[in-house]
């Protein structure tokens, strides 16, 4: 249910479980991290998903039994922060839940028009990850992260723009031409170059 397609030093993720909106089990997040803790060997790394949905988050069932809160979701989204390559998440769709976490760790987020930004940890009972109120926060400011934390409103496109949270809308046909424009500097870059970059910009 995880795809890794490889293009020299391009790689692309594709979360493929599009008939349950793409929610995560443990064994797809336990591939996910395996991936972003290997991409020592890519230049760019880009996170999307099959269908109209980038994810739901959590699989449900899975989250009353103990995945809401088991580490591994931690392992992820930290994975894909310290990647030392550009990372992309390509919001095909709807971003919910847990899988915030590997969206907000990423360097750059582009959406489709019609994607919705929502995080129900409290009409669920469950508590965010800690790695994701900081990220948000840094990104979008502290009143906007209890509005989507607290107040659990359901975030459009176009203001997740405004509020910062994302970079740029696109519809999703036009993704591949904009990864591969956003991409080609690091492509070209030596991966001392590309590293000490990054590491400044942190």
């Amino acid at each position: 249910m995880i795809d890794l397609h490889k293009d020299g030093g391009l790689w692309t993720v594709t979360i493929r479980r599009a008939d349950k909106a793409n929610s995560l089990t443990k064994s797809m997040l336990e591939q996910l991290a395996g991936i972003a803790e290997s991409a020592v060997d890519t230049k760019v790394l880009v996170i999307t998903g099959e269908g109209r949905v980038f994810s739901a988050g959590a699989d449900l069932d899975e989250a009353r039994a103990g995945l809401a809160t088991d580490p591994v979701w931690e392992r992820l989204s930290g994975a894909v922060a310290a990647a030392p390559c550009l990372t992309i998440a390509a919001l095909n769709g709807t971003l919910a839940g847990g899988a915030f976490g590997m969206a907000l760790a990423c360097d750059l987020r582009i959406a489709t028009p019609a994607a919705k930004f929502f995080y129900p940890v409290m009409k669920h009972g469950f508590l965010p990850q800690p790695s994701d109120t900081v990220r948000m926060r840094a990104l979008i400011g502290p009143a906007r992260t209890k509005l989507i934390l607290l107040a659990g409103q359901k975030i459009t496109a176009q203001d997740a723009l405004g509020y910062g949270l994302i970079d740029r809308i696109l519809e999703a046909d036009g993704f591949a031409q904009e990864i591969a424009a956003l991409a080609s500097d690091a492509l070209a870059a030596t991966p001392e170059n590309l590293l000490a970059i990054k590491q400044m910009c942190r």
